[in-house]
């Protein structure tokens, strides 16, 4: 690892990087992807573990330039992350690279839009950051998976704080110096990663709040380096640095190979369900089973579940012990897509209420215990790093045997949603908080992101 400079690599692409030279391709992706940023960080703002953060950001929290959003509310830009990036991530709906197994955008934006107001920036510069927050983050995720996860980390918690350092020091730092100090603020960042995975196994709402501190924390390393602390400069590569310590195996190719050129954000998945995006073919499966043969929960006497090996174990427990490990249960998630009720002409969608009430159901336990969990070679053979395929196989009381593969989810790269499709959930959303000429607007603006001004999107979602 000693030849390698992945650190600097990406210091000095973060600096260098002119969103005028980004492709309409990217751009018009991080659009739909600001979009459905804004839609997750809307619904995830009514639910209790967002007012839990409030209270602690009420406690630590000093006054600023930045936006809490749907808040009259501003903060300093540290907690003004930490805040955004709850409501964000606070009940699995948020963008996810498969790969990288990771959710990378909740922190680009937040991190970008809160420095974007404390540095008053402009349109493009925070659209510089919200790239090298995204690149920064999926390429690191992928350079140590998969043996991080199987070591017993959960990659947002480790990887989400190199990217708000990125993107918070592409907009603090400007000259000649400014590689040198985003890679200090990329030092000062690793050493914040944590985001342990005990929660697949025994519960707790610790997920919920992984991603904010992570992104918290390199929000604060930035903030640190600009005032005069400096990091270890090969803190990803080193000898005592984050490869080594949080992975068995490393690939630096995956951080510095197409640095500028190739966009891995163009990878990320957006989400149906409030699940995790691993799980989320098995329930796209059985909704359309449902919806093809008219069947129920009752007429199920058995089911299969074809599953690849990468997620074997922590995803595949039945009997989830509360919400957060329901939504990460392929089994019960699965399970519970039998039961809710299907809308004739929508795109049927599990959400956080639906897995809620579903614990409560007891009949759900029911359908889980008659449910075998096989690894299926077809299934293996369609999952790569952009998604996780899975079939579902029903035999049903009055013996049909029904079967659906799904090689990815709706809104994976290979099955996205239309941009239509993004503006219609974005303004389905956000037309409960705001008029529907704000909601245009702000369409209008994720069409054409040079517009994109931090100071007027948060005082128009202060409401």
């Amino acid at each position: 690892m000693a030849t390698h400079r992945s650190t600097k690599a990406l210091a000095e692409f973060t600096a260098a990087l002119d969103p005028a030279k980004l492709p309409g391709e990217v751009r018009q992706k991080l659009g739909w992807l600001l979009l459905d940023h804004l839609r997750a960080c809307s619904i995830g703002a009514r639910l209790p573990w967002s007012d839990w953060s409030r209270r602690y950001v009420g406690l630590v929290g000093k006054p600023g330039a930045a936006h809490v959003l749907f808040s009259a509310d501003t903060l300093n830009p540290q907690h003004a992350t930490l805040l955004n990036v709850t409501f964000g991530s606070s009940f699995d709906a948020d963008d996810t690279h498969v790969g990288a197994m990771l959710h990378p955008g909740v922190a680009a934006w937040s991190a970008a839009l809160a420095v974007g107001e404390h540095t008053d920036a402009s349109g493009p510069d925070v659209l510089a950051a919200v790239v090298a927050g995204y690149e920064t983050i999926i390429r690191i995720g992928l350079a140590v998976q998969p043996s991080h996860f199987k070591r017993g980390f959960q990659s947002t918690g480790t990887c989400v704080g190199f990217g708000t350092a990125a993107a918070a020091g592409r907009l603090l730092f400007r000259g000649p110096h400014a590689a040198q100090k985003i890679a200090d603020a990329l030092g000062l960042a690793g050493g914040y990663a944590s985001g342990l995975a005990q929660f697949y196994y025994s519960g707790g709402s610790a997920k919920r709040i992984h991603a904010a501190h992570a992104a918290e924390g390199g929000v604060s390393a930035a903030l640190l380096a600009a005032e005069g602390y400096s990091g270890p400069n090969d803190i990803i590569e080193g000898q005592g640095g984050f490869a080594r310590a949080y992975a068995d195996g490393f690939n630096p190719a995956q951080i510095e190979g197409g640095l500028g050129s190739r966009f891995h954000l163009m990878d990320v998945l957006v989400k149906s369900h409030a699940a995790a995006a691993r799980v989320a073919a098995g329930i796209d499966a059985m909704l359309a089973l449902r919806q093809e043969h008219g069947f129920s929960s009752d007429d199920i006497a058995s089911m299969t579940l074809g599953i690849p090996k990468i997620i074997q174990g922590r995803l595949t427990n039945p009997h989830p012990v509360d919400l957060q490990a329901a939504q990460m249960c392929l089994p019960f998630s699965v399970a519970l897509a039998s039961k809710v009720a299907l809308a004739p002409g929508q795109i049927a969608t599990l959400s956080v209420t639906d897995f809620e009430a579903g614990l409560m159901d007891k009949s759900l336990h029911s359908i889980e215990e008659r449910t075998t969990i096989a690894l299926d070679d077809e299934v293996e053979a369609a999952s790569n790093e952009l998604s996780t395929a899975a079939r579902v196989s029903v035999v049903l009381r009055d013996g049909r045997k029904l079967s659906k593969l799904v090689p990815a989810p709706k809104g994976s790269p290979s099955q996205p949603f239309t941009g239509a499709e993004h503006e219609a959930r974005f303004s389905q959303e956000l037309s409960s908080r705001v008029s529907d000429k704000v909601c245009a607007e702000i369409v209008a603006m994720s069409r054409d992101l040079d517009r994109l001004d931090p100071r007027w999107l948060g005082r128009v979602l202060s409401g």
